[in-house]
């Protein structure tokens, strides 16, 4: 039978190594303990639950209750919601569904035209009002409203059922990328909208929108990238507004939100482009930071940046987790930002007064020129670090087959925190590009324990002159396009990095057709972008370029989109791409100086870390004193733990659930494993392989009487096989 905590006695036995309840309210939000209302558990964003059915004694007993095929196989990142015995999830192919929440079985299925972008969507938003019952979700460039009974268009939101999330960035938008891939956040009547837009130079401003839930009518906006008078416009250049260059500062992320004071907490990411500055030279507040905004009217109330200038895309990647501290003798409510970078930031939720001292520290100066550096970074005293910083040449991994050359990388490399990106040597990050903390987010207690995964992954992050040697040579249109647009991610040789999430191209015609990639490059897949901005002259020099060099490798010949011969592939002083090379904008005279080089990881000659394990953990941290419980090893290398090198760790991408039961719920390894945990100690409590990689935060929820625990199994990140279903978990 599911019980709540209802006696000091019952408490004592349950939380013997706490200070307080798991009773203790959470008074930003109102909860239902049978159910996973909003993403990540609740307004608080604390993938936390009261349910006790499983604990620490039973959940070795776990078994698949039911599985649902979506039938769209792929990366899946959602965390389903469970409303009145119902779930709602998105499959793979971004169509929404409900099914039976007990059994699996399908209810609806609803697939609108042209919503099959392939980009990852990590979930969706319930509203009601009486009979009057909305699942909200975006798709491409749209948000949508749904009937939450039959998955029909509401026809009255917005145009025939949809809302462009570009609505409130203005006119400079038409030709540029923005989509969402998490949940918007209610408040009252409004849905406030996360977005994503692309990380290059000319992204869209991440401006935070906020959409009327009846309507569909923009109801507010707030400007990340501020103009005249407003908070933060001081710490950019004086046109930056008005820059068509300068994009981001976005909320990708996802919100968490005090209802009862009607207070929003926004984490942003970088400003655009992400690994040069000198065009956007200042510390660009709000950019990188936990901003506080009236959720009503989008006022602002408080930030905190938490890396200034930033030159690493260092995204705030998770929303933050509203607790309750015991700080200084006093009870306190709070807001806890993870970082990729390891840290957390603690504040007043009502002041934004950092609980603990951070401190300004010196960092060296930029080498690259043209380039500003901010002269210090904000390092948190306490909470201590949930993930590595820093290494030294001992670290290198003692596994190596090609120890020596990993070696002689490091020692030419800029290693130490925040080492400014440099043109003649590489950067060491740590942890890399995917964090430390990533979009799973962290798990919270009532107690104020926060707990939270991290890849511990090394990248190797450089510039590169962006010349006028493309413009005068005899590459093509479409090598020039695929060079500004694609290189960093797939490669000069276009062989891309499967291990860090990026194909090959170089056959692509043996497994796609050109309008397939078409589609892609302007919608996205995956994590991939879409590149609207690609004139469509410019994007069939870019096909014309891939498949023709397909055919060089031995790929074979598919029919083109238009009669235009190859042997016609314009050099590159057309206007089309001059243009694109050197554009006179408002505010800046030319493009970037520098190009990125590349997301790189640090591995091994077989493909592992080149740095010593663990490669993933686990931790427990108490917000009240700031100081690390413990920190677990998260998964393995299954074929290194059959030679005897355990245990080593892996990356893992999703969040953990906890609780009133003890328990610690979480998939997220490349391994493929589904385990429980006892929270109060780490022990390792439960494991089970899943039908496919499950890189997504859990849900927990009751019904009848009988606890599940939901998760879904896409798989296809870091070379995994793909998967397309939601399984969930119960008692025998």
């Amino acid at each position: 039978m599911l019980t709540k905590l209802n006696t000091l006695a019952g408490c004592l036995v349950l939380c013997s190594f706490f200070s307080c309840t798991d009773k203790k309210s959470d008074k930003s939000a109102v909860h239902d303990e049978t159910q996973w209302g909003e993403y990540l558990g609740g307004a608080d964003r604390n993938h936390y639950s009261s349910l006790d059915q499983i604990d620490t004694a039973n959940a070795k007993n776990l078994a698949v209750a039911w599985e649902y095929h979506t039938g769209d196989s792929g990366q899946m990142q959602c965390n389903p919601i469970i409303i009145d015995t119902v779930l709602y999830a998105i499959t793979a192919n971004n169509a929404a569904f409900a099914v039976n929440a007990a059994t699996g079985k399908k209810i609806w299925t609803s697939k609108i035209a042209g919503s099959a972008t392939g980009n990852v969507n990590r979930g969706v938003t319930y509203w009601s009002d009486g009979d009057d019952k909305r699942i909200l979700y975006t798709y491409g460039s749209w948000l949508t409203a749904l009937n939450a009974s039959t998955g029909e268009v509401i026809s009255s939101f917005g145009d025939s059922g949809k809302v462009s999330l570009k609505a409130g960035l203005g006119d400079r938008v038409t030709d540029k990328y923005v989509g969402s891939t998490t949940p918007g956040t209610v408040f009252e009547d409004l849905i406030i909208m996360p977005i994503r837009v692309d990380e290059s130079e000319g992204a869209a401003p991440g401006y935070i929108q906020a959409f009327n839930i009846r309507t569909g009518k923009l109801a507010w906006v707030f400007r990340t990238i501020p103009f005249p008078g407003e908070k933060g416009y001081e710490t950019w250049p004086a046109d930056a507004h008005k820059d068509l260059n300068i994009g981001g500062a976005n909320n990708w992320a996802g919100m968490s939100i005090d209802r009862e004071r009607g207070v929003l907490f926004v984490p942003t990411g970088s400003a655009s482009f992400d690994f040069y500055g000198g065009g956007r030279k200042g510390n660009n507040e709000p950019a990188n930071s936990l901003i506080a905004l009236d959720a009503k009217t989008g006022k602002y109330k408080w930030h905190y940046q938490t890396v200034h200038h930033d030159l690493w895309d260092r995204d705030l990647p998770a929303p933050p987790n509203l607790v309750h501290v015991k700080h200084e003798g006093k009870d306190v409510e709070a807001v806890a930002q993870i970082t990729k970078s390891g840290f957390v930031f603690l504040f007043d939720r009502e002041t934004g007064k950092p609980l603990f001292p951070i401190e300004e520290k010196s960092f060296p100066a930029s080498t690259v020129p043209g380039e500003w550096t901010s002269p210090t970074q904000p390092i948190p005293s306490l909470p201590k670090p949930f993930s590595r910083q820093e290494i030294s040449e001992a670290d290198i991994s003692n596994i190596a087959k090609n120890r020596e050359e990993l070696v002689k990388i490091f020692r030419g490399a800029n290693k130490r925190l925040y080492d400014p990106l440099a043109l003649d040597k590489d950067a060491v990050i740590l942890p890399g590009a995917d964090g430390g903390g990533e979009w799973g987010g962290a798990a919270a207690d009532p107690q104020g324990i926060l707990y939270v995964n991290a890849s511990e992954m090394a990248w190797l992050f450089g510039l590169a002159k962006n010349t006028e040697a493309d413009v005068n040579s005899d590459l093509t249109e479409g090598n020039v396009i695929y060079n500004k647009f694609c290189v960093a991610c797939h490669g000069g040789d276009r062989k891309g990095n499967a291990l860090s999430g990026y194909p090959s191209l170089l056959d692509v015609g043996k497994r796609l057709k050109r309008e397939d990639v078409s589609k892609i490059v302007s919608n996205g897949k995956g994590m991939m972008p879409g590149f609207v901005q690609i004139k469509p002259e410019e994007k069939q020099a870019l096909i014309d370029f891939l498949f023709e060099e397909e055919k060089k490798e031995g790929g074979s010949a598919i029919a083109r989109l238009s009669p235009k011969p190859a042997a016609d592939a314009k050099k590159i002083r057309t206007s089309a791409v001059a243009d694109t090379a050197s554009s006179s904008i408002a505010g800046s005279s030319t493009k970037s100086p520098y190009r990125f080089k590349g997301y790189k990881k640090f591995l091994d000659s077989r493909g592992y870390p080149a740095i010593s394990p663990p490669w993933g953990t686990l931790s427990a941290i108490d917000l009240n004193t700031g100081e690390l419980l413990w920190t677990k090893t998260l998964g393995e290398y299954k074929e290194l733990s059959a030679e005897g090198i355990t245990p080593t760790g892996a990356e893992n991408y999703g969040g953990p659930v906890v609780t009133a039961g003890g328990v610690l719920f979480i998939a997220a390894t490349k391994d493929g494993m589904f385990r429980a945990y006892n929270k109060r100690t780490g022990e390792l409590l439960f494991e089970k392989e899943l039908p496919a990689a499950g890189f997504a935060t859990p849900s927990t929820y009751s019904v009848n009487g009988k606890q599940y625990v939901v998760l879904a199994c896409g798989g296809t990140k870091l070379g995994t096989k793909k998967g397309d279903s939601y399984i969930a978990f119960a008692l025998p």
